[in-house]
């Protein structure tokens, strides 16, 4: 397919639901780039880290539930083309939630359909995934023509919800509009791999936040395991190819658009373990690896155990003090079992090739992170401040409370290596006089290096001492 990098898009109107999430912007942005007449975004967030920029450029910002199907009426009624990204429960807690998930991912998807089919709006790309033939067996250099993974054997159900409504969409292709006038939707389906790119939200944060705790203690899999992974432009350029695919009104081309209702598997084409992709992220930030592996059987129980915990805390799910499970079923699969697929198919007929390599994509990637932890306040393990808190906790407790409870044994314990109450009262005030000599000494050497954060640094140094005094000390050297 030739056709010039705006056919399609000049003068034409668009809605890209979840336009306030990280790809949803990308390709936003680059529709206006390009010329469009009007750009949607429809999103149930009312604000993201790319709302302002995504207003400058004059993308309307209409916040709605996908799952109201007269607020999707709404949303896209005067629109040419519909980018239907938008879903739920892709990792983490979401994924336990199986009732918002089949809502948002599939009864959201048909309002979508019927509202094109209302609206006469000829062209829909649904953003899919490679989950709707993956669930946990190998595959090398897979194509289009595998077959759906059976809907009662997907370990999670967004793997399952968006299979459904994958199928929901390609079988849509070609239904006539609901005002009879010899016109109908024509649908395609992207199927992009793992995500990344600057400012990308759900996989790389969780991952970083992890390390930087200690709490990614293990790999998963054999080193020989190997999936794709996606730069954020290329899969903006994808799908863009996509819309220009469902066209039928080029001139000299007779017939059925060439994408209409097909799937495409879209990566930088560049399989690799995921943990050596991550590495030079990590080791960028000052974070390493782990060493240790686990073999899949042991990280499946793992999961398992998570999951099990997790749904029993289901009524909390969506409380903000109750952190993401370290490691899920479906997750497993992602990391420790060789998936990856071929981009063939999107080659030859949307002429899709990769715009930035796999080494530049995580070049820019790591620049972002180095400058977002470079602007914020950089923290030891969560086992660090276990040890502080605990143990000032601890010291004080034996020194100064009356027996109440377990104060006699930690006064016991500590008697057994400190041996007099005198000895126990001078550790614990020239311990405190330790953290508040190096608390105002970090806020000081802060006000240089990192006025943002200077109190921060102080209150953090106050708690951790020596802990975070020397991660601040390391900041001002480099």
């Amino acid at each position: 397919m030739h056709l010039s990098e705006n056919e399609g898009i000049e003068k034409y109107s668009f809605v890209v639901t979840g336009g306030l999430g990280f790809i949803g912007a990308a390709l936003c942005l680059e529709l206006v780039r390009r010329g469009a007449r009007l750009v949607k975004a429809f999103d149930l967030r009312t604000h993201s880290p790319w709302s302002s920029q995504l207003t400058q450029y004059g993308v309307h910002l209409i916040q709605g539930d996908i799952t109201n199907k007269q607020q999707v009426q709404k949303a896209l009624q005067g629109s040419d083309c519909v980018f239907h990204l938008a879903s739920y429960g892709m990792s983490g807690k979401e994924m336990l939630q199986y009732s918002r998930v089949d809502e948002v991912n599939i009864n959201g998807t048909c309002h979508i359909i019927d509202a094109c089919l209302d609206h006469q709006i000829k062209r829909l790309v649904y953003v899919s995934t490679p989950n709707v033939v993956y669930g946990g067996k190998e595959i090398v250099n897979g194509n289009e023509n595998l077959p759906y993974f059976p809907i009662d054997d997907h370990v999670d159900p967004y793997g399952r919800s968006k299979s459904i409504a994958e199928q929901l969409v390609l079988k849509s292709n070609g239904r006539p509009f609901t005002k009879k006038n010899g016109k109908c939707l024509y649908t395609c389906a992207i199927r992009p791999a793992a995500i990344y790119g600057p400012g990308e939200e759900r996989h790389l944060p969780r991952i970083i936040t992890l390390t930087k705790l200690g709490l990614f203690p293990f790999k998963i899999g054999s080193p020989n395991v190997k999936s794709d992974w996606v730069y954020v432009d290329n899969l903006v350029l994808a799908l863009l190819l996509a819309s220009m695919g469902l066209l039928d009104d080029i001139p000299g081309r007779e017939g059925l658009p060439i994408a209409a209702g097909q799937p495409y598997f879209i990566s930088d084409g560049s399989p690799i373990n995921s943990f050596e992709f991550l590495r030079p992220l990590l080791k960028s930030l000052d974070y390493d690896l782990p060493k240790t592996s686990l073999a899949v059987s042991h990280a499946l129980l793992l999961g398992k155990i998570f999951w099990a915990f997790y749904s029993f805390l289901y009524p909390w799910l969506n409380s903000r003090w109750l952190p993401q499970p370290l490691i899920l079923p479906a997750e497993v699969y992602k990391v420790g079992v060789t998936h990856y697929f071929s981009f063939l198919k999107a080659k030859e007929e949307l002429g899709y090739a990769p715009m930035v390599s796999s080494k530049e994509g995580m070049a820019a990637t790591i620049a972002y992170w180095q400058e977002r932890k470079r602007r914020s306040l950089d923290g030891p393990t969560i086992w660090a401040w276990l040890f502080c808190v605990i143990g000032m906790s601890a010291l004080f407790a034996a020194a100064y409370l009356p027996d109440y409870g377990p104060i006699p044994f930690i006064r016991a314990v500590h008697l057994f290596f400190f041996r007099s109450m005198l000895a126990l009262k001078v550790i614990f005030v020239l311990a405190a006089a330790a953290h508040v000599g190096e608390a105002i000494y970090a806020w000081n050497v802060a006000k240089t290096i990192d006025p943002a954060n200077a109190r921060g640094w102080f209150w953090q140094t106050f708690a951790l001492g020596i802990f975070s005094l020397r991660l601040l000390l390391k900041r001002a050297k480099k």
